[in-house]
C-alpha cells in the first residue's frame, strides 16, 4: 500500500470505501480508534492495528468501520474525542498510548477499551491485574522505558569515546521519571555523564539539541514517547545536522534517518491490538483478556546515517541486527 493511500485509509475518507460497503455501515460493527497524534506520525502503527483486526477476521469497509479520533498532538482534545467515540456506541476503543487509553477508561465503564502503552498499565490504573484485567480494558505494553539501560549500553558500544550522553525525554508522559533514572542508571554504571534534555513541542526539540551541544554530548538515547514518535524526522535530521549519534526505541526512527534503534517492536504491538479488538467483536469480555507484554525484540541499524555521521559500524553489532538500512 502506497504512503498517501495509507494516509487517506486512516484519515477515515468515506469517498475511498466501495459504495456497496458504504451502504451497509449502519449494520456493521464499530470500532474506535483514539491516538494523541496524527495520521502520518502514527501511519505505521495505525497499519499494524489494521493487519491485526485483518488476523481476527475484519477488514475495514468490509466487515468493520472505524472512526478514527486524532488529538493531532493536543492530549487535552482526547476526553472529548472519547466522550465523542462513546457517544457514537463504538463497540471497542482501540487506545494508542498511555494517554489516549486513560481518556478512554474516564470516558466509559461499559464499552470494551484494548490499549497499547509503553507505561506499567497496573501502576498508572489502566488495569488491576495484567494477568486478569478485571474490567472493560485490557491491552498490549511493551518494555521501552525498562530498556533504555540496554539502550545507553549499545549506544556506548557504538560511540565509545562519548564520555557525555544526553538523554531526550517528554516530561508530560507518566513514565518520565523512570525513564530519567534508568538513563541516570545505565551512565554510572559504564562511568559516563548523562544530561537529561525534555521536550514536548516541536520547539522544545530543537532547544534540546542546542542544550547538548553546549554541553559536549556526542551520543543521544531517545525516550519512548507518542510525541518524539511523532517528530522522528524533525529529530533524526537534527541529530544529524549536530554529528549526534542517536539510539531509538522503535525501527520506524532508523528508517526515517536515524542511527540506530533497540526495542520491541511497537508495530507488532499494535497489530495484538487488532487481534484483541477483533476477539472482542466477536464476543470475548476484555475482563477475561490478559494483558499482552511485546516479547518481539529488534535491533536495526541505518548504515547509511552511519557513513554520513562518519562512524563505522562495529561487525558484531551489524551480525546482531534484525535489520540492516542501506
Amino acid at each position: 500500500m502506497k504512503r498517501r493511500e495509507l494516509i487517506t485509509l486512516l484519515g477515515g475518507a468515506a469517498a475511498a470505501w466501495p459504495l456497496a460497503a458504504r451502504a451497509q455501515q449502519g449494520a456493521l460493527p464499530v470500532v474506535g480508534w483514539l491516538n494523541s497524534e496524527t495520521p502520518s506520525g502514527y501511519a505505521p502503527n495505525a497499519a499494524g492495528f489494521l493487519k491485526g483486526l485483518g488476523e481476527a477476521g475484519f477488514v475495514e469497509g468490509r466487515n468493520v468501520v472505524i472512526e478514527y479520533r486524532w488529538a493531532e498532538g493536543d492530549i487535552d482534545r482526547l476526553p472529548a474525542l472519547a466522550a465523542e467515540l462513546v457517544g457514537r456506541r463504538v463497540a471497542v476503543i482501540a487506545a494508542a498510548g498511555t494517554p489516549s487509553a486513560l481518556a478512554a477508561k474516564a470516558a466509559t465503564t461499559t464499552i470494551p477499551v484494548v490499549f497499547s502503552t509503553a507505561a506499567d498499565p497496573v501502576a498508572e490504573g489502566l488495569v488491576t491485574s495484567l494477568s486478569r484485567p478485571g474490567s472493560n480494558v485490557t491491552g498490549v505494553t511493551n518494555l521501552g522505558v525498562e530498556l533504555v539501560q540496554k539502550e545507553v549500553e549499545m549506544l556506548h558500544r557504538m560511540v565509545p569515546k562519548a564520555a557525555v550522553i544526553g538523554a531526550l525525554v517528554n516530561p508530560v508522559q507518566p513514565f518520565a521519571e523512570a525513564a530519567t533514572k534508568d538513563a541516570l542508571a545505565a551512565g554510572r554504571a559504564l562511568g559516563l555523564q548523562i544530561h537529561i534534555v525534555q521536550a514536548s513541542g516541536a520547539r522544545d526539540i530543537d532547544a534540546a539539541f542546542a542544550t547538548l551541544a553546549q554541553v559536549g554530548a556526542g551520543a543521544l538515547v531517545v525516550s519512548p514517547d507518542a510525541f518524539l514518535f511523532s517528530r522522528r524526522g524533525q529529530i533524526a535530521a537534527l541529530a544529524i545536522r549536530h554529528t549526534m549519534p542517536a539510539i531509538y526505541y522503535s525501527r520506524e526512527f532508523p528508517a526515517a534517518g536515524g542511527l540506530m534503534s533497540y526495542g520491541v517492536s511497537i508495530t507488532d504491538g499494535y497489530r495484538q491490538v487488532g487481534i484483541y479488538a477483533g476477539r472482542i467483536l466477536k464476543g470475548e469480555q476484555p475482563g477475561d483478556l490478559p494483558v499482552q507484554q511485546s516479547t518481539k525484540f529488534e535491533l536495526v541499524i541505518n548504515i547509511t546515517t552511519a557513513r554520513v555521521l562518519g562512524l563505522e559500524v562495529p561487525f558484531y553489532l551489524q551480525q546482531l541486527a534484525d535489520e540492516v538500512i542501506e
